[in-house]
């Protein structure tokens, strides 16, 4: 495992009076992409401010290559280190040039010395053609390379980003991204990124944290967090269109059969019987058909059901069925137009035992509230 280039013990922010973070341990390695995603005002900025020294916490400590951030002049050895990128970019009023380099002028770095690294970095984020241009006259994807290029100049060993595409169109967004990913992995730089937007987190990180009330309540690689979700909180803001209250009826040799409204439901499990649970299922696992006669397949669920809505979500068809309780499936264009499926038409939803994620009703969830609170690493 590679060694952790951050960590905090025991951080909390308290604003306006109220705990807004709240975060028992955090552990980052050395360059690693982690992504913190959740909704609006969950604590996702205050965390990355936090971490970068912007904004003070009133309790608990930092450990920068184990050596803790605790005074002053620690403070601003730790801030040589690192770069921050905002939504906005907050440029200077001067040529593109000058804001790259201002970084390094700030450290005192001698105008020969700077010059190469300035170029290098205008021609890896595909901006050297803007070099004399003013900030002021650049459109929003010229203005955040500009930032990111100003970040990568002072060579940081971590670099926090926060939600730096959202103001991007999409096609603007793609390709920053993709620079972005490179960029990182040929400089090995460590990354923190802020975002509402789980497709920017899966294409960047190695791990994704979820953030909910100012704590991060599930942490893992992007398959872990979006296809076993801790809880019902995780699951569904993790795009798990299906999730659904059962008790399990049936248990053997790490196969359960679920009542859900009467329908009986298998999956991949051990837990007992009359023990209560919640099934999550992602909407792209489930298959329909009109026929299941004559049809070979492996998966164990086939549950009837009527079409009650069919919406159409750009790339995919999103089609909402009752089966005594709903079910959700993403299904392509081809194949609504194959199916000929209209609302009210019954259909059979296919999907295996592994598509179901169970969830035990009472399980714990690890919190800095519990007796003993789980280290994130």
């Amino acid at each position: 495992m590679r060694p952790a280039i951050l960590r905090t013990e025991g951080l909390a922010v308290k604003r306006g009076g109220h705990e807004v973070l709240n975060l028992p341990a955090l552990s980052v390695t050395n360059g690693e992409f982690l992504s913190l995603i959740g909704p609006n005002g969950t604590g996702k900025s205050t965390l990355l401010l936090a971490m970068a020294c912007l904004v003070k916490p009133f309790r608990g400590q930092m450990f920068f290559h184990d050596r803790e951030i605790r005074n002053n002049q620690s403070v601003i050895d730790y801030r040589r280190h690192i770069a921050m990128v905002f939504q906005e970019p907050l440029l200077f009023d001067t040529t593109v040039y000058d804001n790259v380099a201002s970084g390094l002028k700030i450290r005192g770095v001698v105008k020969k010395e700077r010059q190469p690294i300035v170029e290098a970095c205008l021609e890896r984020f595909g901006i050297r053609h803007l070099a004399d241009r003013s900030a002021c006259k650049l459109s929003g994807g010229e203005a955040q390379r500009t930032s990111l290029a100003r970040a990568f100049a002072t060579r940081p060993e971590i670099i926090f980003l926060d939600e730096p595409f959202s103001a991007l169109d999409p096609p603007t967004r793609e390709g920053l991204m993709a620079d972005l990913d490179s960029i990182l992995k040929e400089t090995k730089t460590t990354a923190l990124m802020a975002t509402h937007d789980q497709a920017e987190a899966l294409r960047l990180s190695d791990r994704i944290a979820v953030m909910n009330e100012g704590r991060i309540v599930q942490i893992g690689c992007a398959s872990e967090v979006m296809n076993h979700p801790l809880n019902e909180f995780v699951a569904s803001f993790v795009g798990v269109e299906t999730i659904l209250k059962g008790t399990v009826t049936e248990y053997h040799r790490g196969m359960i059969v679920i009542n859900v409204a009467g329908q009986e439901i298998e999956a991949v499990g051990d837990v007992l019987p009359d023990v209560g649970v919640t099934c999550c299922i992602r909407p792209e696992h489930i298959t329909l058909t009109r026929e299941t006669a004559g049809r070979v397949t492996s998966a164990r669920n086939t549950i009837p059901g009527t079409i009650t809505s069919i919406q159409n979500t750009g790339l995919l068809y999103k089609v909402h069925l009752n089966c005594g309780f709903e079910l959700v499936a993403y299904i392509t264009s081809s194949s609504l137009e194959e199916l000929a499926l209209n609302v009210g038409d019954c259909i059979v939803a296919i999907f295996k035992a592994t598509a179901v994620h169970v969830i035990r009703t009472h399980s714990q969830v690890f919190s800095s509230d519990s007796g003993n609170p789980r280290e994130f690493t």
